[in-house]
């Protein structure tokens, strides 16, 4: 039984407008007038109201300026990471997938060896071991992340290099790279895309963690994790500090994984 119409549309234009609003932030955050470090005191721990958008924290920072600010934190470590795993993981992946043998079965064990871990853990362990900042947390995440990718190339791939097309170039001499990038590559986009798209939504989350934990992105400057680990302390007092940060990325959240379910059905060459 489908939706109604306006059920359809509202369901899409809202992920969508949630998702717009993010990457606006995050791209034009440098040019706005955003100043998330400012203290000002006589505003400390004030709920949000007609003076306060969001509120302000315990050292009497705009929260709105700072969920601003961080969005742009989650959208630059999220963009990173999915291209980074996508890149290695597709790269890997094919070739596993198109060369066999024991390249695929050497390949199949280190993947089979990262998902014995549970994929949170290994990142914090990585970037308790590189230490905090923006570039170790996109590092520790693509360790981690490439792995999804992977699996799914190879799997495309050995779905697709036995179809008729794929053997007619190869019986007409196309070379390897050839056959890869003007016969497989393409099939291989679409559940690629969807998968990026999921991996988005992980990526923030995961990026949330470990600024929680403290090893993600440092104070003074903003994240949605460290914002929601600074407001646990004043949580019976001001529940807005853990309150704000925890709604935008609940929200974008939501809002790509709705996006991804979409996507998905809009690529879905067998139901359409």
């Amino acid at each position: 039984m489908s939706l109604p119409r306006p059920a359809r549309i509202l369901g899409l234009w809202l992920p969508l407008t949630v998702v717009f609003v993010w990457g606006l932030f995050a791209l034009l955050g440098l040019w706005l007038p955003l100043d998330p470090n400012r203290i000002e005191l006589p505003h400390i721990l004030l709920p949000p109201g007609e003076d306060a958008w969001l509120g302000y924290d315990d050292l009497g920072r705009s929260l709105a300026a700072r969920v601003a600010a961080g969005a742009q934190t989650s959208f630059v470590v999220a963009l990173w990471v999915v291209m980074i795993s996508c890149a290695i993981g597709t790269v890997v992946g094919t070739f596993s997938g198109y060369v066999g043998g024991g390249w695929d079965h050497a390949t199949v064990r280190v993947i089979d060896i990262f998902l014995a871990f549970p994929g949170i853990l290994l990142a914090i362990a990585l970037a308790g071991i590189l230490g905090p900042g923006i570039e170790n947390v996109v590092m520790a995440l693509s360790v981690v992340g490439w792995v999804g990718f992977a699996r799914l190339a190879r799997a495309q791939v050995l779905s697709l290099k036995h179809r008729e097309h794929v053997q007619a170039a190869i019986a007409l001499g196309a070379g390897t790279t050839r056959i890869v990038f003007r016969h497989l590559l393409p099939l291989m986009a679409a559940p690629l895309i969807v998968e990026a798209s999921f991996g988005v939504a992980g990526v923030v989350i995961a990026e949330a963690g470990l600024s929680f934990l403290g090893l993600g992105v440092q104070p003074p400057e903003p994240s949605w994790g460290s914002m929601i680990r600074d407001g646990a302390r004043y949580l019976l007092m001001a529940p807005h500090m853990v309150m704000v940060p925890g709604a935008a990325l609940m929200l974008v959240v939501l809002s790509v994984n709705l996006l991804g379910d979409r996507l998905r059905d809009r690529l879905d060459v067998r139901r359409t």
